[in-house]
């Protein structure tokens, strides 16, 4: 099995057990969150360290292991990406499965569990994207959307579509229902890292918010910004942010 092929099945699997971990109405809310979180972290930690046993790991669900930092090639997961929407019963929910070979997030593959069935975005499926909105629109987080993500939406007389978890945002992307996903408010590796391997082999752009690019397995897991958008969109957006100071 690919590495690629090993990302997917274990994210799609891990969206199953997630699915019937809520269905199991044993949990709600927060507990409902924390519940899934911890299933799927298990499961996933343990398939890979079993499928790929030279690799590092990073989970945010695991305590940081700085021997990680001596490997070429570390996954990188996120076991419940949106947490808050799984707790609360929506769909804007993610399973993020990447990996990173020497800091560049290489493969990956983001569950949609919740949305359309159960969709896997991959990175060795890519597919061509899909026509533009004639006005951009701008992915932002339902509860703290970014200042710089609304004063260049504005600029750009774009619109502000609001969304729950950073993979689905950036899914959204992907998937043509949206054009830019631009993120000042603060984020850790697992948030980005199969997004943005899933997001490149599309064909988009991904970028840290100045414009330089985004590197993973580093000591400090801090990610602040990013952003991923149609490539025809990332010098306007990134001039505009620029401008922002």
């Amino acid at each position: 099995m690919t590495d690629a092929e090993l990302a997917a099945h274990l994210a799609q699997v891990a969206g199953r057990i997630l699915l019937e971990v809520r269905a199991s109405d044993v949990f709600e809310g927060k507990a409902l969150g924390k519940a899934g979180d911890e299933t799927a972290n298990e499961f996933l930690c343990h398939a890979i360290r079993a499928a790929r046993p030279d690799d590092g790991l990073l989970s945010e669900e695991e305590k940081d292991n700085p021997v990680r930092l001596d490997k070429s090639r570390v996954w990188i997961i996120d076991p419940v990406d949106g947490t808050r929407e799984y707790g609360e019963q929506r769909g804007d929910w993610a399973v993020h499965v990447g990996l990173s070979i020497d800091g560049v997030a290489k493969t990956g593959a983001v569950a949609l569990p919740g949305l359309d069935g159960g969709t896997v975005l991959r990175s060795d499926q890519p597919g061509p994207l899909a026509e533009a909105a004639p006005k951009p629109r701008f992915l932002v987080s339902r509860t703290r959307p970014a200042k710089e993500a609304t004063t260049v939406c504005e600029e750009m007389g774009g619109e502000l579509v609001a969304m729950g978890s950073a993979g689905a945002k950036a899914m959204a992307v992907v998937s043509g229902d949206a054009e830019i996903y631009l993120h000042s408010g603060g984020q850790y590796e697992w948030d980005s890292c199969a997004p943005v391997a899933v997001a490149l082999a599309h064909g988009l752009h991904c970028s840290r918010i100045d414009g330089s690019p985004i590197r993973y397995n580093q000591a400090d897991t801090y990610l602040p910004d990013l952003l991923i958008c149609r490539p025809e969109y990332a010098e306007t957006v990134l001039a505009k942010v620029a401008a922002l100071g």
